[in-house]
């Protein structure tokens, strides 16, 4: 989806005009291109089936219907992408579960727009191929090779890695851990053999047969879920974020995500686990994220 073109600065007007009168002119100019700007939005790839509606221009369209602006997507690789692009004001908002949330606020640097609290549901869930011989996280060796989504995933990473802890089960010692690069490459490392364990999130196993989740019923199970979390995601925004698109989004996006737009949305929708949102959240809704990334070898103690 396209950004608007941005109006262009008007041509001065007669040389007679005063220097004073110019001046206005510009002023007036440079804020009606303010007030037309798109918004920009980061985010991972998610989804690439051609015949189905994917939930990221989903999301731009109903901002832009919300807002009055248009919504320019920015795709980049990875969460910690998505963070970089943020602190360093190349877009406006990206939106990031609990971990790489609470990860990006103790910069310092990035604000919390919009926060949607954890339910009491398990986030992530460690799955093997049906025919597997593991039938529970106790039948993990060192030699059990487990995919990561990426290091900075809350449900492909840092609660499964808590989960595997709490078994007894420690990081780089009791199992060997990889990185897949993404929940769908996790999935398709599971397919062909090459992992033994998948850890992903909750959501994907209900979406069997479609390019999310690649498996068929029957084809996968799961021998290990996860606690709940704090958090379960956050629009993220860049601290020089216009006033005026600031005031916009906080109106727009607990407006966006309702039920009734549920199936458009898909995967973003239910990531939220239909909890309320919270509006410019303090640090400190974060602070429970500390103890769990330190399993995870991550310092996030000067969050707060």
């Amino acid at each position: 989806m396209r950004a608007r073109a941005l109006p262009a600065p008007g041509l001065l007007a007669l040389g007679a005009v005063a220097l004073s009168a110019c001046s206005s002119s510009s002023s007036d100019d440079a804020a009606a291109a303010a007030s037309d700007a798109p918004i920009t939005f980061a985010t991972t790839p998610l989804g690439d089936d051609p015949t189905a509606e994917n939930p990221i221009e989903a999301f731009a369209g109903l901002v832009e219907e919300e807002t009055g602006r248009a919504v320019e997507i920015v795709d980049v690789p990875d969460y910690t992408a998505v963070v970089e692009a943020i602190r360093n004001h190349h877009v406006d908002i990206g939106f990031m579960s609990g971990f790489p949330s609470a990860l990006a606020v103790n910069t310092g640097e990035v604000d919390a727009l919009v926060a949607w609290p954890g339910s009491d549901e398990p986030v992530s869930t460690c799955l093997v191929l049906d025919d597997s011989p593991l039938q529970s996280l106790e039948d993990i060796t060192p030699e059990t090779v487990v995919a990561f989504a990426d290091p900075a995933s809350s449900s492909g990473y840092f609660m499964p890695v808590a989960m595997l802890d709490a078994a007894g089960l420690e990081k780089d010692a009791d199992y060997t851990a990889m990185f897949s690069g993404g929940h769908d490459m996790s999935f398709i490392a599971l397919k062909e053999g090459q992992v033994d364990v998948a850890c992903t999130s909750t959501i994907f196993p209900t979406m069997t047969g479609t390019d999310m989740f690649p498996f068929a019923e029957g084809e996968t199970r799961s021998i290990g879920e996860s606690d709940s979390m704090p958090v379960a995601v956050t629009v993220l925004a860049d601290q020089g974020i216009a006033d005026d698109k600031r005031e916009l989004l906080l109106a727009a996006l607990p407006k966006v995500f309702v039920e009734e737009n549920a199936e458009a949305l898909g995967a973003m929708f239910e990531a939220m686990q239909g909890t309320e949102p919270i509006l410019e959240p303090e640090d400190e809704l974060f602070e429970p994220f500390v103890d769990i990334a330190a399993i995870a070898d991550v310092d996030i103690s000067d969050l707060g």
